[in-house]
């Protein structure tokens, strides 16, 4: 559980043309729960506490605010990732399940939303949900939409080296790092230079 809850902030990326406008409310609740990402561990409860909150309302005054239903997932995500595993942590995985389903179905090209359900399919376990083949559809339609979303550009490699697709992978991974190196993202060059490793390895 604590693998699958690390993945479900997600980080904001630019705006594409498919990416639903959201409303004021929505967009707040959304920057909260990013910004819950780069501040100081005391104050990283709080910001989601908030951002869980605004999202709600959200949806409460509009539920065809597709933002408003992401910004549910995504600040609940980064709630759990904090609790980790807990006797409540099942209701709390099949409401992610909901709001990222709603936040697809008004937004369905929406790059994040595509990205965050792939997460959330590749890590749950089968019992709960998890589905590996959907989540790798997910994860190419993501990369459509946006080749260089670093994220589930990673998300691919690790679901293709689990089904066995070592090939795949190790060029997914290539592609991952290249992109995190252009962007100087520091997290991605790791987690793509791991992805590589781990694949020679085997």
């Amino acid at each position: 559980m604590c693998g699958l809850v690390a993945l479900l902030c997600l980080a904001v990326g630019v705006a594409g043309a498919a990416d639903p406008p959201g409303t004021p409310a929505s967009r707040e609740a959304l920057e909260l729960c990013h910004r819950a990402d780069d501040a100081p561990e005391g104050e990283r409860a709080a910001l989601l506490d908030r951002a869980l909150a605004q999202a709600e309302r959200a949806v409460v005054a509009d539920d065809g605010d597709a933002l408003a239903h992401f910004a549910v997932f995504c600040s609940l995500g980064g709630k759990m990732r904090r609790a980790g595993a807990s006797v409540g942590a099942l209701a709390e995985l099949r409401r992610l399940r909901r709001e990222i389903d709603r936040t697809l179905e008004l937004a369905p090209d929406f790059a994040d939303a595509l990205a965050g359900k792939g997460a959330l399919l590749l890590d749950a376990p089968r019992l709960l949900g998890g589905d590996p083949k959907d989540a790798e559809r997910q994860l190419r339609r993501a990369l459509e939409i946006d080749p260089d979303y670093l994220g589930p550009r990673l998300d691919l490699a690790r679901a293709l080296r689990a089904r066995g697709a070592k090939d795949e992978a190790h060029a997914e991974a290539e592609r991952a790092l290249e992109i995190a190196r252009r962007k100087n993202d520091a997290d991605g060059i790791k987690r793509a230079e791991a992805l590589l490793a781990d694949g020679r390895a085997r």
